[in-house]
């Protein structure tokens, strides 16, 4: 009897054993059909400025084209997007033109790598949650947003100031202008009176 109590124990234990380890080293195959992210995002485009400076920091156009290919990927595409979001976003923030190296760019740069770094984690976690990854793909669409608006908004701002400076320019150059308008009037007033 006891033989038996110890061998059903000893098979319960190896059995129970055996599944755990199974599920522990399961990879989720999630929902081939479930979509993640917006079907159309709505970024902003880049004004004419920030394309320009694009250009020569090349990785923020495959960022932005990684980031808008996220929305309507179901849940190995994002897996793999996030993996290169992330060295993007790492990449980005590493490489940043003098042009663009202001303190608002700099912290919706590092707002956008921490954005990165929690959708890759939330889709390379054992268990799929299809809502933490949801709101993880919202708040990269959020943070890729902003960065963008905060591009543009740094030109604009350039832009004014320069309209600024060239109108206040223009209104000392006619200040002056009235004033040896007037020492001239005054000049040949005096010239009248000595005459």
């Amino acid at each position: 009897m006891r033989y038996k109590l110890f061998l059903i124990s000893v098979s319960i234990l190896l059995f129970s054993c055996g599944n755990s380890s199974e599920e522990k080293y399961q990879e989720p195959l999630g929902n081939a059909s479930m979509v993640f992210g917006e079907n159309d995002p709505s970024f902003p485009t880049l004004s004419s400025p920030v394309k320009e400076q694009a250009v020569k920091w090349g990785i923020l156009e495959d960022l932005l084209l990684e980031a808008k290919n996220l929305n309507g990927s179901n849940f190995q595409e994002l897996r793999n997007r996030s993996e290169r979001i992330q060295q993007y976003s790492d990449s980005l923030i590493k490489s940043v033109p003098e042009a663009l190296n202001t303190q608002p760019i700099n912290s919706r740069l590092l707002v956008l790598k921490t954005r990165a770094h929690l959708l890759y984690q939330t889709s390379h976690q054992g268990v799929l949650d299809s809502v933490n990854l949801q709101n993880a793909v919202t708040e990269m669409n959020s943070a890729v947003y902003h960065l963008i608006i905060h591009l543009n908004e740094k030109f604009q701002k350039e832009k004014i100031d320069s309209q600024r400076k060239g109108n206040e320019e223009m209104e000392l150059i006619k200040q002056q202008r009235f004033k040896d308008s007037v020492m001239n009037l005054e000049l040949q007033d005096k010239n009248r009176k000595k005459q």
